[in-house]
């Protein structure tokens, strides 16, 4: 089983992919993507039969996007990744999820992913 997720916006998009066969969900996580990241994926993996140990590798959408929602989506899968010994690989673009699915399925392993935000990531300076 192979997870495709995209936190780049405030509607998460979450896919399980099973021999061929994919199953797509989202939830509207606005500021609660944090918080409820993991638990949706595991109450998906549920919906559906599954656990997280079933999982064989991981495609993500690395950017553009929101500077948060990536960096807490791609903090989510990089430990699941790691945590699981389960290949990563992150892809952007309208075709990110085949070109994911083809690298994971060639053998290719990111190790990590990292963001891309489209442009450098502007963080304001604490107020004090």
């Amino acid at each position: 089983m192979i997870l495709l997720l995209d936190t780049s916006t405030g509607l998460c998009r979450l896919s399980i992919v099973v021999d061929g066969s994919q199953v797509d969900a989202q939830w509207q996580a606005d500021r609660q993507l944090a918080k409820g990241l993991l638990a949706y994926i595991q109450s998906q993996l549920h919906i559906h039969g599954m656990e997280l140990s079933d999982c064989t590798g991981i495609g993500v959408f690395k950017g553009p996007g929101s500077f948060t929602g990536l960096r807490i989506g791609l903090t989510v899968v990089n430990t699941l990744a790691d945590g699981l010994e389960v290949p990563i690989v992150g892809e952007s673009g309208d075709t990110w999820q085949q070109k994911a699915l083809r690298r994971l399925r060639d053998g290719h392993d990111d190790k990590i992913v990292l963001p891309d935000y489209g442009a450098v990531a502007h963080i304001t300076k604490p107020r004090k």
